[in-house]
């Protein structure tokens, strides 16, 4: 059995970043990157569906040891694709990659995990990290919808678009109403002959330049490096102080997001009907659209906005509630994700299956009980990079820390009466019904789930490692 220190598994935007720190600070460990697919990229390259794009500001979204340079700060998924390929290039880090290696199971025993893989042989590991996210990638989500089998058009899920699908001149209705639709209905609204984007509840939706204005100037004065960190951190203030604005005031919020989308469109427009969600802004994601280009579509009739429930799939369309019967030739349905947690590998402590609501996450990044074992879960308002790059620095910090002291195992260790709460408290419904597959959180640090970048800053980069629950041997 082949043995290395440290297994990362995922090749996806925080796989390359977390091997690249590994590299970068702790030469003397030796890795391998196990991928299930036979690509680098994760979800930028798993999901192809037409305008595909960041609703981060890549300025957040890319890695804090490699400037964004590129003019467009809401970035298509084809150029962060690039961004993070050529990050694995750029330090070596493709050649440390093993494709088509499904990571089925793994189990600690005497000291060190054995990584069971689909058609491989196993390898064993000192320490275990997992970088695959939190999205099943071989199913999306898709409701049950009566006559789905009546219809005689194309039914698309986003998540595995056919490669050169052309829909020149069809009548398409995009079902859904998050990041996903609104970057479906004006991608496809060129060229199509109408696009309807069919909700069944509104969203909030944002419009931001494309183009970072002040990022570009920065750069040039001084230089790549420093004007990313200046931007990165002026991006994060704002953020952070949206969101806070948001938790504070929603009603205040509520009306500043909706004089925002009325003034972007026509006159009459159901602005009540169509972006008046029932829940409160940034209880769920707020979707951003790149140069208000969502609105445009509207504007110019190439799209229309529907706000209703589907009764049935018919041969040529879909029958609502309301009565409306909606012709179409093609039906997307970007009803969500489902989500994996660990990508669905089994783990094993001393022979005991770990059930995973049984267990608390400490620093929303290991697991109680489980020794050397890390993960990553990004945040839920704010860029997942942010999260990823802190995650990736503590688990150096904490390989280095055991290097320094001879101990061998590392593990988050709670009280018994430590009080639990779910590990996301976010409304989405693809958070909602995966959430008992999960670890839990705590009420309290150091299991608290956190969701403010400069505290973690603090508590992550430069906090102390002897907390009392994470216990060294």
């Amino acid at each position: 059995m082949e043995h290395v220190d440290v297994v990362i598994v995922g090749a996806g935007l925080s796989g390359i970043g977390a091997a690249h720190h590994l590299q970068d600070r702790l030469p003397g460990l030796s890795y391998a990157i196990l991928e299930a697919r036979e690509a680098i990229g994760g979800t930028w390259d798993l999901f192809r569906y037409p305008g595909v794009r960041s609703d981060s500001d890549m300025q957040t979204l890319g890695y804090r040891f490699k400037p964004w340079t590129a003019e467009k700060s809401l970035a298509d998924g084809p150029s962060i694709l690039e961004y993070v390929r050529e990050t694995a290039r750029e330090a070596g880090i493709d050649e440390r990659v093993r494709y088509g290696h499904r990571v089925r199971r793994a189990s600690w025993a005497d000291g060190r995990w054995t990584v069971e893989v689909e058609g491989h042989e196993p390898l064993s590991c000192a320490f275990l990290y997992v970088c695959g996210g939190y999205y099943r990638y071989d199913e999306g989500y898709l409701p049950a919808f009566p006559g789905a089998e009546d219809f005689e058009g194309e039914r698309i899920h986003p998540q595995f678009w056919p490669e050169g699908f052309d829909y020149t001149g069809k009548r398409v209705v995009v079902i859904g109403s998050g990041a996903t639709a609104v970057t479906l209905v004006p991608a496809m609204a060129e060229q199509a002959a109408h696009v309807t984007m069919l909700q069944r509840s509104p969203s909030y939706i944002l419009s931001l330049p494309s183009r970072d204005k002040l990022a570009i100037k920065l750069r040039k004065r001084l230089g790549d490096q420093r004007g990313y960190q200046v931007t990165r951190w002026k991006n994060v203030a704002v953020s952070t102080l949206v969101y806070q604005a948001s938790q504070r005031f929603p009603k205040l919020m509520r009306r500043l997001i909706r004089k925002g989308v009325s003034a972007r469109l026509p006159a009459g427009f159901d602005v009540d009907r169509h972006f008046n969600p029932t829940y409160g802004p940034w209880d769920q994601r707020l979707c951003l659209v790149p140069d208000g280009d969502l609105f445009r579509v509207l504007r110019k009739g190439q799209a229309s906005m529907v706000t209703d429930t589907i009764e049935r799939f018919t041969a040529g369309g879909l029958q609502l509630t309301s009565g409306e019967h909606l012709e179409a030739d093609v039906i997307v349905t970007a009803t969500g994700l489902n989500l994996q947690a660990f990508g669905g590998i089994e783990l094993v402590v001393d022979g005991a299956p770990v059930h995973l609501p049984d267990h608390l996450a400490y620093k929303g990044m290991m697991l109680s009980r489980v020794p050397n074992f890390a993960f990553t879960i990004g945040y839920t308002n704010a860029s997942w990079t942010l999260k990823a790059d802190l995650v990736a620095e503590f688990v150096c910090r904490v390989l280095a820390h055991m290097g320094q002291h001879g101990y061998t195992a590392c593990t988050p260790v709670d009280e018994p009466h430590t009080e639990r709460k779910p590990l996301l408290d976010f409304e989405a419904g693809y958070v909602q019904r995966s959430l008992h597959l999960f670890p839990q959180a705590g009420a309290d640090a150091p299991w608290k789930l956190g969701m403010n970048y400069a505290q973690d800053v603090i508590t992550l980069r430069h906090g102390s490692l002897d907390d009392g629950a994470l216990r060294f041997r």
